[in-house]
């Protein structure tokens, strides 16, 4: 409730003073103030819009989603409120001036549309921030009812002030409470950036640096009002994680030193810009390391995966990987039984547990090495379980028959990023009878067969445990990997475009400021000689 009052108190007093200068300055200047109403209202439908779309995108999406947005928002959300605080800190001190400037030269204009435009603008900016970073807030917040009672009585005191400001009845200093409260936004910002960072990883987007670096239960014990300040306002965890600690020190750090820095201790413009370019070179070559050094891992994952009997538990072959043409293949080879392949269908590849594995099922079917050929009857109602098949009658078909026999071995499989981790076959015996009478070939069961040796088979348990731990500690080196060689390097390299772009400004601006000293040096010799 804290943080999204003073949210609301600070966006909402500044969008107020921004209104109450214009109108005043128009009330001195005898102009109506239809104009700028019409273009604050537009902008308020705007901005509450803008939240609720926003808000409706997010529930509507599946729950993984809803994280990858929440991350974005949150993301956004600093970014608004540090460029907002940075820009507040170097102009509340000039603010009422640069309004009434910019109200004067539209009234110089005589166009209503321009002081439409200009307190839309305005009043919009302040308003999408507001409702970006309150979306952001309630997220992240413990009780959403509380922080939207928080938000709507800021936005009310920031209204009661402005109304104040502007009738002369209240008199703020604007540079002093604009610095007080940038640094209540900041600690509130480095909060978001931990709520950003952690839905990134519940939505799968950032796996490494997930080692808790703190247990602080004992401080936020759910309830108490250490947890409503620390958690529910600065949106610190009681299970703080290093990658979120990191973003939230460096954040603090960085954004703090940026602006509160003292005047006195801060170097030349000239120095400061030569600075900011070493800063973006070393930025710049740190990326470029991290891409280039940082070590692949390498999987520690066998090409060929051993198969025992599923009777006796002995090795009889093995499971390799042969993919074709794109898609997962597999072949088995059994000792004593030629190599046989297992192609996993498409519409199983979409099967996908809540573990991250793909299950699926492949068939093959072979000749056993016993099969004999021909058969009697006997032979035939021994084989399908003593009984005489249906269809087939003694009389009419007294035997013997040519026999075909096939055994078809189905598989039920589980695999990880495609590599087999469980495997398990079951046989199914089949002799196809001709001869004898009978007008056209008779499949029947061979019920009575036990287990086909080259279809009793499996993936050992502790072999698939042992896979699966290795299989999964790839991926966790995997996720480290992105992070550090691309991830890390490309935030370095965006920073460093940024001290880039902000060194050249600044030494554009050195060089005008040059420029214009020696014009006025010249200007004041030509005077003196004449």
């Amino acid at each position: 409730m804290l943080a999204t009052f003073i949210i609301a108190l600070r966006e909402g007093l500044e969008a107020a003073l921004i209104v109450g200068i214009i109108a005043a300055f128009l009330r001195k200047n005898g102009k109506p103030l239809t104009a700028m109403w019409v273009g604050v209202v537009c902008a308020v439908i705007l901005s509450l819009a803008v939240g609720f779309v926003l808000n409706l995108t997010e529930n509507a999406l599946p729950q993984a989603r809803q994280e990858m947005m929440e991350s974005i928002i949150g993301l956004v959300a600093v970014f608004f409120v540090t460029g907002m605080v940075m820009w507040m800190n170097s102009h509340a001190h000039n603010l009422k001036r640069q309004l009434e400037t910019e109200a004067a030269e539209a009234i110089t204009r005589s166009s209503a549309m321009a002081l439409a435009s200009m307190a839309f603008l305005s009043v919009l900016k302040e308003g999408f921030e507001t409702s970006v970073f309150l979306l952001a807030t309630f997220s992240a917040s413990q009780s959403a009812t509380w922080a939207a009672i928080g938000a709507v009585l800021g936005l009310l005191v920031a209204v009661l002030v402005g109304w104040g400001i502007y009738a002369g009845g209240i008199r703020i200093n604007l540079s002093r409470f604009f610095r007080f409260t940038g640094l209540f936004l900041i600690l509130v910002a480095a909060g978001l950036i931990i709520s950003a960072l952690r839905s990134a990883h519940e939505a799968g987007w950032l796996n490494a640096g997930q080692q808790r670096v703190a247990d602080l239960t004992w401080l936020v014990t759910p309830g108490t009002v250490q947890s409503a300040l620390i958690t529910g306002v600065l949106g610190i965890p009681a299970d703080p994680r290093l990658v979120e600690f990191a973003g939230w020190l460096i954040y603090i750090v960085a954004v703090a030193a940026l602006i509160y820095w003292p005047a006195h201790l801060r170097p030349a413009p000239k120095r400061a810009a030569q600075f900011t370019t070493v800063t973006g070179a070393g930025l710049a070559l740190t990326a470029l390391l991290l891409f280039l050094v940082y070590p692949a891992p390498n999987a520690d994952i066998p090409d060929e995966i051993p198969l025992v009997s599923r009777t006796s538990q002995q090795t009889v072959g093995h499971i390799s990987s042969q993919p074709a043409a794109g898609k997962p293949q597999f072949a088995v080879t059994l000792e004593g039984l030629p190599a046989a392949a297992l192609t996993v269908p498409d519409d199983q590849l979409s099967k996908v547990t809540t573990s991250g594995k793909q299950e699926w099922q492949a068939d093959y079917s072979y000749e056993p090495a016993d099969a004999s050929s021909p058969l009697t009857l006997d032979q035939v109602m021994e084989a399908y379980g003593n009984r005489i098949p249906v269809g087939l009658s003694p009389a009419q078909h007294p035997g013997p028959y040519q026999a075909k026999w096939t055994v078809n071995c189905s598989v039920d499989a589980t695999m990880m990023r495609g590599v087999v981790v469980t495997a398990e076959s079951h046989s199914s015996t089949y002799i196809t009878l001709s001869g004898s009478g009978l007008q056209s070939p008779r499949t029947i069961s061979a019920r009575a067969r036990n287990a086909e040796a080259g279809c009793d088979w499996q993936i050992s348990p502790a072999f698939s445990q042992d896979i699966e731990q290795r299989l999964r500690d790839a991926v966790a080196a995997q996720d480290v990997y992105h992070f550090w060689a691309v991830i890390l390097p490309s935030l370095f390299a965006i920073l460093a475009f940024t001290c880039f772009f902000s060194a050249s400004r600044q030494f554009r601006r050195l060089k005008g400021v040059r420029a214009r000293g020696r014009s006025k040096q010249g200007l004041l010799d030509s005077s003196t000689h004449q």
